[in-house]
């Protein structure tokens, strides 16, 4: 009897291509590139192609190199632009091609099958034409014009739609692309925005990289997006944790949550407070951060200075940035302090730099400032300066001031943006911080630009502050659930673009 042969098992392994898809970064020529592609990269860039043009050889190999290097760390697809001799010597992860560059068979013998190859195209004829001889995705432009080239060919968004059924391989979406219209290009069907300027001429390319990548999430189903909030509990339900997860929940997101402490409390007061220590705080943000993917991450109470401090080293740690809506929670309705008085300096220099949308009330934000805020106009100065301490975006509620409006005021950095509704005359407004942020984080992380975001979470805080039962003996919280009921049936009745 002969020995049998040992049992091989033999794997069939098929090389995967990278997917084409989300925030497709194009380098320009200006200075400090590395610099500004690394921070990008930080805030979700999925691919980024390298171009540089008029540039001796040597050095398109020793900046392609540094480029690489980055994207190896954030895990982003490297592309070269129009030179397939260059994409072989990095061993970059593809080649994206022009109309006039080498065909996508010669691309294909040049670096082989396991590479990714990109065409331009401008019509449906030459789309087609590409994903017929070989293209792994197609770039379809410009959708609108741009100061980076000469545009010959401005497709449009309607010319993106009119393909978007007859083009199987993905769309890369090229042209005068930015936060402010991206969302239709989205909708018309791109898989991916190609960005230059809108990214790379921002002060800040990670923030605004952040922003173009949730804007993906539009396309999602629902639970769409997930939030996690990191703040106190509140054991009478209409604040904290509790009206977090509701508001993000009732409003068609996933609500995950990391405690930082615990309030014995209800409509009439907080009773006492138990502060959780700082590591087990981390050990539930890196639970949740390490297996579900957050869209968005909201702050709440963070009570202690050793709680703030904690956190923003934990979020810096992070390679890719998850925006940050900071509630800036001082005091309770009732009156009780849940901000220790030695925490506001850790916060304003260390959270607050963090926050991609800081949310406070007159009496928060003028604590923060060491000044007072009588009026719309110093609301507008307010929002002005927390934005210079550091705070992406800057929404100043006006819910403390008099008068039959209630106006809230945004400022990005350029402008001021007003968003008012009729004062209600009611004491029942326990948790409308906590919701209005959190509706907010809910929206962003469901793939809608900020003005959309703020301006739906304000119809929800103030449907949720009118419709208030009154359930307990104080400062009764505010209705959650017909708030959101209200918001999904305006949303439905809005005309279509």
């Amino acid at each position: 009897m002969t020995d049998a042969k040992p049992f091989r098992l033999i794997v069939n392994k098929v090389s995967r291509l990278p997917e084409i898809s989300g925030v497709y970064l194009v380098t320009d020529q200006e200075d400090d590139l590395s610099d500004r592609v690394c921070r990008a990269l930080g805030g979700g860039v999925s691919v980024l192609q390298y171009r540089a043009k008029d540039v001796p050889y040597s050095e398109r190999v020793t900046l392609g190199k540094e480029l690489k290097r980055h994207c190896a760390r954030f895990g982003t697809t490297f592309i070269i632009n129009d030179d397939v001799q260059l994409a072989k010597e990095l061993d970059a992860d593809g080649v994206h091609l022009g109309q006039d560059d080498a065909t996508i068979a010669d691309a294909r013998n040049l670096l082989g099958s396991g590479k990714v190859i990109g065409k331009s195209t401008h019509n449906l004829d030459e789309a087609l034409r590409a994903e017929q001889e070989g293209a792994d995705y197609i770039g379809f432009g410009a959708i609108y014009p741009t100061g980076s080239k000469v545009v010959t060919h401005l497709s449009g968004v309607e010319g993106l739609a009119s393909i978007r059924a007859a083009i199987t391989i993905p769309i890369v979406a090229i042209g005068g692309i930015t936060p402010g219209n991206a969302c239709r290009v989205i909708d018309a069907g791109a898989d991916a925005v190609a960005v230059i300027s809108s990214v790379l001429s921002n002060p800040r390319p990670e923030i605004v990289t952040a922003e173009l990548a949730l804007l993906f999430n539009r396309t999602s189903p629902f639970p769409r997006g997930a939030v996690l909030t990191v703040a106190g509990s509140d054991s009478g339900g209409g604040a904290g944790i509790q009206a977090d997860i509701k508001t993000v929940s009732l409003l068609g997101s996933y609500a995950a949550s990391v405690l930082t402490s615990l309030t014995a409390q209800n409509t009439c007061g907080v009773l006492s407070i138990h502060g959780l220590p700082p590591t087990f705080m981390c050990d539930q943000l890196d639970a949740v951060l390490n297996d579900i993917p957050i869209d968005v991450i909201k702050t709440g109470m963070l009570h202690t200075p050793a709680i703030i401090a904690a956190l923003a080293e934990r979020l810096g740690e992070r390679k890719v940035m998850i925006p940050l809506v900071v509630d800036p929670v001082m005091v309770a309705k009732g009156g009780a302090a849940l901000l220790e008085r030695e925490a506001v300096q850790v916060f304003c220099d260390q959270l607050l730099p963090m926050a991609y949308l800081l949310t406070p009330n007159i009496p928060e934000a003028e604590r923060l400032l060491g000044r007072s805020i009588k009026d719309e106009e110093e609301m507008e100065l307010a929002a002005a300066d927390l934005h210079a301490m550091g705070a992406a975006n800057v929404l100043v509620k006006g819910g403390h001031l008099t008068g039959g409006v209630s106006t809230d005021i945004l400022f990005d950095g350029y402008r001021h943006r007003r968003f008012s509704s009729e004062r209600i005359f009611t004491s029942n407004t326990h948790g409308t911080g906590c919701s209005y942020a959190s509706a907010i984080a809910a929206l962003l992380a469901q793939g809608e630009p900020l003005l959309t975001a703020v301006e739906h979470a304000k119809t929800f805080i103030s449907a949720a502050i009118r419709t208030a039962r009154s359930l307990g003996k104080g400062h009764n919280p505010v209705n959650h659930f017909m708030a959101a009921r209200e918001l999904l049936l305006s949303s439905k009745n809005q005309p279509k673009d």
